[in-house]
């Protein structure tokens, strides 16, 4: 089952309720910073500059420009039908497997970092296939996510499903549903619903490389 459509689908529901101006978990964005990102990432030549250091202060500019064009709702609610309709039929991104190794883990994010931002919110509950979808593309990118911490990684379902991301002589275990795993790897870590398995050392280290 393709994830991805209807996950847009949310993202733009989430974005819409919110309005322009409303904050995100995404540091200095608003929701129109967060829509115009979402917008240029998939149209935008400038699209490059998110993973190409000399190319993202122009990135950056652009989005910033575009993000003050849409401050009336009205101008706000075009740029999000925009994201809705998605990429160009000709665009890479319009073929689902790469629709889904470029959305998927990126929607649910930005879905959470809008619901999130709110002083009172709650999980959503999530089917169980789609919760194991976002396990598996956890895991495959633990590694990526968890570089650079000094202890062993593993992660864990509250049902007992685990994987180990990297081996030490001491190890945290991080337990959580896997869309609260996700946050967490995501540096949403305040709010991220995870709790930590440990020795006291094993902690510290773990705290002390900023996770």
């Amino acid at each position: 089952m393709r994830y991805v459509p209807p996950s847009r689908e949310v993202l733009a529901e989430v974005l819409l309720a919110a309005g322009p101006d409303e904050s995100t978990l995404c540091a200095g964005w608003k929701t129109r910073h967060l829509a115009a990102h979402l917008v240029l990432r998939e149209h935008s030549p400038w699209a490059a500059g998110l993973g190409i250091a000399p190319l993202r202060a122009p990135m950056e500019r652009r989005l910033a420009q575009t993000a003050r064009r849409v401050e009336d709702p009205g101008h706000y609610a075009e740029l999000v039908d925009r994201f809705r309709r998605g990429p160009a039929v000709l665009s890479p991104l319009a073929l689902p497997a790469l629709e889904h190794a470029a959305n998927l883990i990126e929607f649910f994010v930005h879905t959470e970092d809008v619901r999130r931002s709110a002083d009172r919110w709650a999980p959503r509950i999530l089917d169980d296939e789609y919760a194991d979808v976002l396990w598996e593309a956890l895991i495959r990118r633990a590694a990526v996510y968890y570089r650079g911490v000094d202890v062993g990684i593993i992660l864990r379902r509250p049902g007992g499903q685990r994987h180990v991301v990297r081996k030490a002589a001491t190890s945290v275990a991080i337990t959580g549903a896997p869309g609260e795993l996700l946050m967490h790897a995501n540096g949403r870590r305040e709010h991220a619903l995870v709790t930590f398995e440990g020795s006291p050392d094993a902690l510290a280290l773990f705290s002390s490389s900023g996770q």
